[in-house]
């Protein structure tokens, strides 16, 4: 599934919420190693046990465009992913990399340029004797879980996991809820203030009368946006 523009990861939560579909919200704590612009693709997910193998089973599986989700339980003691590893993911043309769990050689991979999420940085690499077997194809971010049929939003606001099946509705509600923010900001740095926008005057006159009125009922009985 090829996404042409990719929603910000605002747009798609607020999609999400209007189309009443499940947008896995990851872990809060999970960050942006840099400025990223918003990317998406299917989940290829895998779980760190200690070895590159299954890392580079699950490059070696994995369409372009793909993002990668390394569950190495959270741990704060060791990285599990380095430069070699993001670089290879990078030749092969995945979309970007989440970790739970830390990354090394930061340097190194602000020149590759990857995106990649994760808890954070440390110098030390798996300290496990890796037990041998194939890969498990399933990740869970502290308590969210990331399967094969799943899809990845991510951006520097953070990462929503959503069922594949749910996709094309929700980047066609996102991006139209982003369309209409655009407008709205535009006409603001024009001078036209979103109070104004929203009859914001109105709305409180007539919330005097009717103190149940809510500003979304508001703007949704005047046909207005309620993006706001």
């Amino acid at each position: 599934m090829s996404i042409e523009i990719v929603p910000p990861t605002a747009a798609v939560a607020d999609a999400a919420l209007r189309l009443g579909v499940e947008a896995r919200l990851a872990p809060v704590s999970l960050r942006s190693l840099l400025p990223t612009a918003p990317i998406a693709g299917p989940a290829r997910p895998v779980t760190h046990l200690g070895s590159v193998d299954v890392l580079l089973e699950t490059i070696d599986d994995a369409p372009p465009g793909t993002i990668m989700v390394v569950d190495n339980g959270g741990r704060l003691d060791e990285a599990c992913v380095g430069d070699l590893m993001v670089l290879e993911a990078e030749r092969a043309g995945l979309a970007g990399m989440v970790i739970w769990g830390l990354h090394r050689d930061t340097a190194q991979l602000r020149e590759i340029g990857l995106p990649v999420f994760s808890l954070g940085a440390c110098p030390y690499g798996p300290r496990r004797v890796p037990p041998a077997g194939r890969r498990m194809a399933s990740a869970v971010l502290d308590g969210v879980t990331v399967g094969e049929d799943d899809h990845v939003f991510a951006d520097d606001d953070g990462v929503l996991v959503v069922a594949s099946v749910h996709v094309d509705a929700l980047v066609e509600t996102a991006l139209a809820i982003q369309r209409t923010e655009t407008a709205q900001a535009d006409r603001m740095r024009r001078g036209e203030s979103l109070r104004a926008q929203l009859d914001f005057a109105g709305y409180r006159a007539r919330q005097a009368a009717d103190p149940e009125l809510t500003l979304r009922r508001h703007l949704t009985e005047r046909g207005g946006a309620i993006e706001v």
